[in-house]
This record gives C-alpha cells, sequence and structure tokens, in this order.
C-alpha cells in the first residue's frame, strides 16, 4: 500500500467492550497505540493445513514476517464478516464461507514506534481454492500444518506476527474443535 493511502485510511476506536468511541487516522492510531477494531481470518484446506501469508517486506510494520491468511481493520459502517470477506478477496485474491470464532484484545510495541493495539474479530474458513494473492501486500504464502507450526513458532517466534504468537493457543483450540 502506498504510504499516502496508509496516512489517509481510518481505523475505528473502541473501548474495551468493542463500543464505537471515534475514528483516527491509522498510521496516528499505531503510533499513539489506540485501542481500535481489527479482524483476522484463518482459512484451512481439506487436508486441515492453515493457509499462511508471509507480509510483503514494504508493509509499514511487521514487513516479511508470517502470519494468518489475512487480517486488517472494518470501514466505519462495514461489519465485520463483510470487511473479513472484503480483505480475503483483495489480499489473497480468494472467497470461501467465513465463520465468525471468538475475539481477542492485545497489545503489542513494534519497530519505529508503531503499536497494535487491537479489539481483534477472528472468523475462520474452509477452502481448497489456490491463492492468487496481491504481491504488493504479500509476499509468498504456504500450508501448514497446525503441529509444525506451533513446533516452528516455539523454535523461531522472530519470524511471525505478534498477533499470530498471541492468538496461536486459541487457534489451536478452535482447530482441535471444529477441523
Amino acid at each position: 500500500m502506498i504510504e499516502n493511502e496508509i496516512q489517509l485510511e481510518n481505523v475505528i476506536l473502541v473501548d474495551e467492550h468493542d463500543n464505537i468511541i471515534g475514528t483516527m487516522p491509522k498510521m496516528e492510531a499505531h503510533l499513539q497505540g489506540r485501542l481500535h477494531r481489527a479482524f483476522s481470518v484463518f482459512v484451512f484446506n481439506s487436508d486441515g493445513q492453515l493457509l499462511l501469508q508471509q507480509r510483503a517486506e514494504e508493509k509499514y510494520h511487521s514487513g516479511g514476517k508470517w502470519t494468518n491468511t489475512c487480517c486488517s481493520h472494518q470501514r466505519l459502517g462495514e461489519q465485520s464478516i463483510d470487511a473479513a470477506n472484503r480483505r480475503l478477496k483483495e489480499e489473497m485474491g480468494m472467497e470461501c464461507t467465513l465463520n465468525y470464532g471468538f475475539n481477542f484484545t492485545y497489545h503489542a510495541k513494534l519497530a519505529n514506534g508503531i503499536s497494535e493495539n487491537e479489539f481483534d474479530h477472528v472468523f475462520f474458513g474452509m477452502s481448497d481454492a489456490v491463492p492468487q494473492p496481491d504481491y504488493t501486500e504479500v509476499a509468498a504464502f504456504r500450508y501448514v500444518d497446525m503441529e509444525t507450526l506451533a513446533q516452528d513458532i516455539s523454535e523461531h517466534p522472530e519470524i511471525y506476527t505478534e498477533w499470530l504468537k498471541i492468538c496461536f493457543n486459541q487457534i489451536m483450540d478452535y482447530y482441535h474443535r471444529f477441523i
């Protein structure tokens, strides 16, 4: 994404109960560490493997790190499920039925004075479609089984995004119950 687009895009500021309290330019919210609404999508294939993406190096934070299938921020007036479907299509070039799983909040300090402070809505889907990623957003993608991923996160935490590591136990719980 072009730097000017990042500056113009707003995020939805929320309280600890996900009630909207305003909006703010995305970069400003990340520099100030303000709690805002976000979502994460986890797509599994029929073999139970999770589709991961490696964030493009040019991303304004966490560039080059491996993470869940896609994630982003809702637009004002946009339902979380609609935002999740929109970004799955935009980032990974695919569609599938998504189901709400859970939400969580986290605050993680990142490089360059940026921090993520998000009320994250998590969605799950199943698909064997071949991703057609937007390479301005996604450097690479791969499918991985959850046990291998758990071991790799443990051995190489620095190559994964903070939010993936923070919610990973909840993802494993969901995986063991539903996949």
